[in-house]
């Protein structure tokens, strides 16, 4: 069955449930996800739209929709684009940002965000996956992952003492090391967070 198949069978399924719906609230939610469908379809974004989901499918880290070795470069390609793509992450020398604009898309900015943290946290919640290679250093993991022609969407290996996240986007052929420490990053945001409610 192709994605298109499998579109149509999604929105007649919706379309029944929609018939069937309580409330007009509910009856609007159902015709909401119909059309967040044909916008897919009518946007010619359905092969994209069929990549998102294996990578959703693959638990793999995620999704960016481009990466950068700048910030500088960033924000020239966010200000060339006709329409902001709000809310959408980007890689910037391999941290995650997300992209904000006004709703008249005069103002857009790029935020640092901590995807990659909740999702290592995620990963790590029933304790440290294996590894599957060990390096001394940096170049070598660098070395090894290059020379991967696919790699899977996401690998454990250790660089010294340290764990990472080897993750590959497959829609942007990218590769990015990310260390598990950046989990604490988190961690430590969350605990001045309830300091200063405590505090409140």
């Amino acid at each position: 069955m192709t994605i298109f198949d499998r579109i149509m069978e999604a929105q007649e399924l919706l379309g029944k449930n929609r018939e069937h719906a309580q409330s007009p609230e509910e009856k609007e939610l159902f015709l909401l996800a119909i059309d967040a469908l044909w916008f897919v379809w009518r946007n010619g974004q359905t092969y994209e739209f069929e990549r998102y989901r294996k990578d959703v499918e693959s638990e793999a880290p995620p999704r960016v929709i481009a990466s950068f070795s700048t910030r500088d470069e960033a924000e020239v390609w966010v200000k060339a684009r006709p329409q902001s793509p709000d809310l959408a992450l980007v890689l910037i020398a391999d941290e995650y940002h997300v992209v904000l604009s006004s709703r008249d898309e005069q103002r857009r900015a790029l935020v640092p965000d901590m995807a990659i943290a909740y999702h290592i946290e995620q990963m790590t919640r029933n304790g440290l996956p294996p590894v599957v290679a060990t390096f001394n250093t940096r170049d070598e993991a660098d070395v090894w992952f290059r020379s991967q022609s696919e790699p899977p969407p996401q690998t454990v290996i250790q660089i010294g003492s340290e764990r990472y996240l080897a993750a590959f986007y497959q829609n942007l052929q990218h590769r990015a090391l990310f260390p598990f420490s950046v989990v604490e990053r988190l961690h430590q945001i969350r605990r001045r967070r309830e300091q200063k409610e405590a505090g409140e």
